[in-house]
């Protein structure tokens, strides 16, 4: 996740699905969408055992100014639950948020 708050970091597109990050990863990667420098506008987590507690960081950072994220896939992370929904819908409403695509298929 460092990586991606590299001034030299051009990357659009990051599929690291099936890697079992669990919500420590989802944090990292959320700290990093919220870097000015991070220029990701596709993130595909499916099946990394995200819970409430990522789903809720990834939500903030959609909130963020610098986020420029525009496609998340969640899909395949079976503890999300009501909370982790929540979350994300607020974030949907937020005026910040940059999203068009959310995948939360099979949750």
């Amino acid at each position: 996740a460092e990586a991606l708050c590299h001034t030299n970091c051009k990357l659009l597109r990051l599929e690291i699905g099936d890697n079992i990050i669990g919500d420590d990863g989802a944090q990292h990667l959320a700290e990093a969408l919220c870097h000015s420098n991070c220029t990701l506008q596709q993130l595909k987590l499916g099946s990394n055992n995200i819970g409430p507690g990522g789903a809720k960081h990834l939500a903030e950072a959609l909130c963020h100014c610098n986020c420029k994220l525009q496609e998340l896939h969640l899909h395949n992370n079976d503890d999300m639950g009501d909370d982790a929904a929540k979350y994300l819908a607020e974030a949907l409403s937020h005026s910040n948020c940059t999203l068009h695509t959310l995948n939360l298929g099979r949750n």
